[in-house]
Order: structure tokens, then C-alpha cells, then sequence
């Protein structure tokens, strides 16, 4: 005789999250990582899950101006912080300089990694202005990329830190 196996009900809990200077009234349940509330509650994509063990940085996004990972904890512990995705910088005149590098030095190939190596560079440029290129592999350390070879990468944050003027670069170092 096979007996049924009952489940405890899940429990779906509100939060509002500000991402993208956005308020997102959400439900769902505590342990919900913030890339999957992101991806599911808030329909913004370009925050993608790899590990979800916060080593890939796929799911790098920015929280209260500083790069963070989203798949390390719950959605609810970002309540009150301002979440910052790849979509809001659409605009941003440092990321359009970084994708354009990006491209022009072949620094993406299949782009699962690119969201997160963008945000990393974005924030390597605004806080390391003098960045060499050993410490621009230091930093890009917790970004994994298996297509690239990381070289790409390296040369188009390089010759962003070479050539874009500080005083465009926000919150610069």
C-alpha cells in the first residue's frame, strides 16, 4: 500500500521591490532569490541565472549603486534598496560606450555572460580609473565566461578606462 505524500501549502509573501526606479508590488515565496523575482515577478530578462551559487556573476546586477548578486538571497531582503538591471542603463552613455568596445573587440560571443560582464565593467570604470590590465582580470574574476577567453573583455574595458573622459564616468572614483 503506497501511502499519498502531503506537502506543506507554500506560503507566497508580499514585497514591493525598487528596481529600475520602479516600485514592484510582488508576491512570492520567501525563498525566492532576487534574479528569479526579477526574471518572473518583474519581467526584466537581462538579469540571467547561471550557478545560483553566486560564483558565475551572470546574475550581477547593481544594489544601491554597488554590483551584487541576485541569486544569493531572498527578494524580500532587497525591500527598501534600489536594484539597478542592465535594462535600466539602456540610456547610460558609459554603457553604450562599453557595448559598443564590447563589440569591437569581440568581447561577446554567445551573450549569457554579457549582462553581468557589462555591469562589472560599468563598475570597474567608475571606481578604478587607473585600472591595469592585471587588475582588470582581478576584478572580472567572479564573471565566468566560457566563450571569450576573456580577452576581449579585458581590451575593451582597457581602452575604456584609456579613452572615455572621467568627467562623463558618474559616481567616478
Amino acid at each position: 500500500m503506497t501511502l499519498p505524500i502531503a506537502f506543506p501549502e507554500v506560503k507566497e509573501h508580499p514585497v514591493t521591490l525598487t528596481v529600475n526606479g520602479r516600485h514592484y508590488p510582488i508576491q512570492c515565496e520567501q525563498r525566492t532569490h532576487l534574479a528569479d523575482a526579477l526574471r518572473d515577478h518583474c519581467g526584466l530578462t537581462a538579469t540571467h541565472i547561471g550557478c545560483e551559487h553566486g560564483v558565475c556573476g551572470a546574475c550581477t546586477v547593481e544594489v544601491d549603486g554597488a554590483p551584487q548578486r541576485a541569486c544569493l538571497q531572498a527578494a524580500q531582503r532587497f525591500e527598501g534598496k534600489s536594484v539597478t538591471t542592465l535594462e535600466a542603463l539602456d540610456d547610460d552613455p558609459l554603457t553604450i560606450a562599453l557595448r559598443q568596445l564590447f563589440s569591437a573587440h569581440h568581447a561577446l560571443q554567445c551573450g549569457y555572460c554579457t549582462p553581468g560582464m557589462l555591469m562589472t565593467a560599468r563598475d570597474i570604470v567608475r571606481r578604478l580609473p587607473n585600472a591595469d590590465e592585471g587588475r582588470i582580470r582581478e576584478e572580472l574574476a567572479g564573471n565566468l565566461c566560457r566563450c571569450t577567453g576573456y580577452q576581449g573583455v579585458v581590451r575593451a574595458i582597457a581602452e575604456m578606462l584609456r579613452t572615455y573622459p572621467r568627467q562623463e564616468i558618474p559616481n567616478a572614483a
